[in-house]
């Protein structure tokens, strides 16, 4: 049997592992890439600390990816986080487990990861194509590239793994400039839409100048029912943060269909309602409003101003109702920050476009993998670790359907 051709367009995380279980598999691998380095938002999410997965148990993890996680799951079961972590040790990466189960290189960044990961696939013979963008079909069904000096290349392989990315980054490339291509070949695309987002909060002018920028740690939103422990952060716009991005879908969809979506903030988590009454039903003669909650609670004054943000100049003094707001302050939101200002996106190819290998449909010999498809999680390492499953995932479905040796085409449950 002949050996078979692949070209992968998109030169991040998805597309990489593509390329390399393919290559390895024993197909000719080109990996074309618009950007004129590889891997660009996979660096930029590594520089405050490469979060490459997480260690939480595996049933833990895969509820993590919300309505998709049914079909992601047996993905993420053939790549589970344990066989990534493996992956970057082969690559002489070493990683550690953070207090938050977070797990990252022990260098923290991605660049020693991303040299070592190239260098395995340029060995494994895969050829590499960056300021490669990719321009869609031309009439007879080959790929088209816009190559240097405006040269027009077109390729016809065998097969096609497009791993273009979401639309929340697109000065890295993830601009979302393939759905019209896509569109226009009868692919069912849902849309963008921002995700892990901050939100626009109408904060009084004083609080903004003094607080935008400062952190709130260990802390607790809450909104319909889901809460979210860890830190969120002060912004000029509005709040933003691990904690917020974990809910960010809920929080999205109620501005979406209600106009309105008010997100709860507990500032002292680990103790209960009835220790913070106590805590505040011991006030001392002539003591201030601030003085009482910074001794008694320890309160910062971004905490004492969030509270007066929520309640007004003057929240009152009565201990239950001091603490029932101290556990619950209102946080009313106004929108999502815009799309290109979002870690990440959800919206994409859906899901009933593809078959049980990541295939497209309506395009024989196309996958897809990645951002591209129509799924979101929280950051935490479950957005790179979907990302590396699928691209795994993509590449078995070709290397069986083309006789490739040991791979058995994939099934999704």
């Amino acid at each position: 049997m002949p050996t078979p051709s692949v070209t992968i367009v998109g030169g991040g995380p998805a597309g990489l592992m593509a390329a390399e279980v393919l290559s390895a598999a024993g197909a000719n691998v080109t990996v074309r890439e618009a950007m004129p380095t590889f891997g660009r938002k996979f660096l930029m999410a590594g520089r405050g600390g490469l979060n490459l997965t997480h260690s939480e148990p595996f049933e833990l993890f895969a509820g993590r990816y919300g309505a998709a996680a049914p079909m992601l799951r047996p993905m993420l079961e053939a790549l589970p986080p344990s066989a990534l972590v493996d992956w970057a040790h082969g690559l002489g990466i070493e990683t550690f487990v953070g207090s938050s189960g977070r797990v990252f290189p022990k260098g923290l960044k991605a660049s020693p990861l991303l040299r070592a990961w190239l260098a395995r696939l340029a060995d494994q013979g895969v050829a590499l194509r960056p300021r490669s963008r990719w321009l869609g079909w031309a009439d007879d069904g080959a790929l088209r590239f816009a190559a240097a000096e405006s040269l027009i290349e077109t390729e016809r392989p065998d097969a096609t793994i497009l791993a273009l990315g979401g639309a929340s980054w697109p000065r890295l490339g993830s601009d979302g400039a393939w759905a019209p291509f896509l569109a226009e070949r009868g692919v069912e695309l849902s849309r963008f839409q921002p995700a892990n987002c901050g939100f626009e909060v109408a904060w009084t002018e004083p609080f903004r100048t003094r607080f935008a920028g400062h952190p709130l740690k260990a802390v607790a939103l809450g909104f319909a029912g889901r809460s979210a422990r860890g830190e969120a952060m002060i912004a000029g716009y509005g709040i933003e943060g691990g904690a917020v991005y974990a809910l960010s879908a809920l929080l999205r969809e109620a501005l979406s269909t209600a106009g309105a979506a008010t997100l709860t903030l507990d500032l002292r988590p680990d103790m209960d309602l009835s220790a913070v009454v106590a805590r505040l039903a011991r006030p001392r003669s002539g003591e201030t409003l601030a003085n009482r909650l910074r001794k008694a609670l320890n309160l910062s004054p971004l905490e004492i101003n969030l509270l007066r943000e929520g309640l007004g100049p003057s929240p009152g003094a009565d201990p239950v109702a001091l603490a029932q707001a101290i556990k619950a302050i209102p946080i009313r939101l106004r929108a999502p920050r815009p799309l290109e200002r979002a870690i990440s996106s959800a919206g994409g190819v859906d899901f009933t476009a593809i078959d049980e290998g990541l295939g497209l449909r309506a395009l024989t010999g196309v996958h897809v993998a990645g951002e591209m498809l129509d799924w979101e999680a929280p950051t935490g390492g479950y957005l790179l670790q979907a990302c590396f499953a699928t691209g795994a995932w993509a590449a078995r479905a070709i290397a069986a359907s083309s006789g490739l040796r040991g791979h058995a085409a994939p099934r999704r449950s």
